[in-house]
Order: structure tokens, then sequence, then C-alpha cells
């Protein structure tokens, strides 16, 4: 079956056992967040692929939230396709802004909920060991992936501060080379930060007007 071939073992990272769903996953992430960085609509399908693969992965490891959380990714990945396609002004493809401080409010309460809510449930009624950092590390995920959806160029903060608690968690779970893809993710995070606010820079640009008299009106 495709799943038992997924979950065999690639290679060997010190020692420990690297799945194919693990290699596969590292690189789809790696090509979606480039993908995304670069404002191509291709990084939602890839992206897709890419939950589905650590969905299965983070699944046999005991990190219950996050394989839960490739779900909603699944769902954000078709609402992002087509928010980016025909998110805009009169249904026109969406251009990069900002987040405002209402948004900024829903986000935080809602990240407080998700990560409380979260770490009750993994705490009482599974067997995980990292119940804190998992939860947070999920709601911190989704935030961001919402923000994307809508390109929020603040959603790449989203992403930074999750991959630093991220890179020491998959470590700690002997997920070597997650750990080594999130650190990849890391700095294509920074890249696309960078090139997220150049683009909103030329979308707050006013355009500019010649010199002269007004155009007389018809």
């Amino acid at each position: 079956m495709i799943i038992d071939w997924l979950t065999g073992t690639a290679f060997q990272v010190a020692g420990t056992g690297t799945t194919w769903a693990e290699l596969l996953g590292f690189l789809t992430g790696v090509l979606t967040v480039w993908l995304v960085a670069r404002q191509k609509i291709a990084n939602w399908p890839i992206g897709i692929a890419n939950a589905l693969l650590l969905m299965l992965l983070f699944w046999t490891a005991g990190l219950y939230a996050d394989a839960g959380l490739q779900i909603v990714y699944v769902t954000l990945g078709c609402y992002g396709w087509w928010h980016w396609l025909f998110g805009g002004e009169r249904r026109s493809r969406l251009l990069v802004s900002r987040t405002g401080r209402r948004e900024w409010l829903v986000l935080l309460v809602v990240g407080l909920l998700l990560t409380g809510g979260l770490w009750a449930l993994l705490d009482r009624a599974t067997d995980s060991t990292v119940p804190l950092p998992d939860a947070l590390t999920t709601a911190l995920s989704l935030l961001a992936t919402y923000g994307q959806t809508r390109k929020r160029v603040e959603s790449w903060w989203l992403w930074i501060t999750a991959d630093l608690i991220y890179i020491p968690l998959y470590a700690y779970k002997e997920l070597y080379l997650t750990a080594v893809l999130y650190l990849v993710f890391l700095a294509l995070c920074v890249l696309g930060l960078r090139a997220w606010r150049a683009d909103l820079r030329r979308v707050d640009r006013p355009t500019p007007v010649p010199p002269g008299p007004a155009p007389v009106a018809a």
C-alpha cells in the first residue's frame, strides 16, 4: 500500500530512520514556501499535497494536534487558492495588504482560545509528551495560514514565530529532517517578508501626476 511505502525508511539521519513521507514533505514544503514568497498560485495545490504528507508523518510521531492541523491546511489551501485568484477588487487577483487593528484583536483572541483549548485536549485526551508547544505552534500556524490566504504581510511574522518553536520541538521528537526543513522555512519566511513588504510599498506608492494644468473635463 502507498501508506506502507510512505511510512517506510528512505534513509537514516544520526541513526534515526527518515521516512519517505518526511522526505517528500521536506521537498514539497520548501517548494510551497518559496512559491508563496513569490506570490505564485501554484503554492496552493503543492501545499495541499504537503499537508497530506505531513499529516501522516505527524500522526505516526504522536504530534496529534499537528496531524489534525493538516486537515485544516487542506481546507485553507482550497480557500486560499480561490481567494488569491478572485479575492481582489471586482473579483480580480488579490494584492498584498496590512493587518488592521480590529483584525489583530480578533487574531489574538482566537489564538489564545485555540492554544488553551488544544493544550487542555492534548494533555487530557492523548499521550502527547509536548502538549503546550504542540498546541501553541498549531494555533500560530493556523493564524499565519489564514493571513496568507488574505495576503496579509504580517502573516510572515507569525510563521517566523512558529518556526522558532517548531525547530527545537521536532529535534526533540527526533524528526531531524523536519527540524532542518523548518530551519529552511525560517530563512524563506524572512525572504518572503522582505518580498511582500517591497510589493506592499509598490501598492501603497501613489501614481505620479505629470506637471501642468489639470485636464479639462469633457
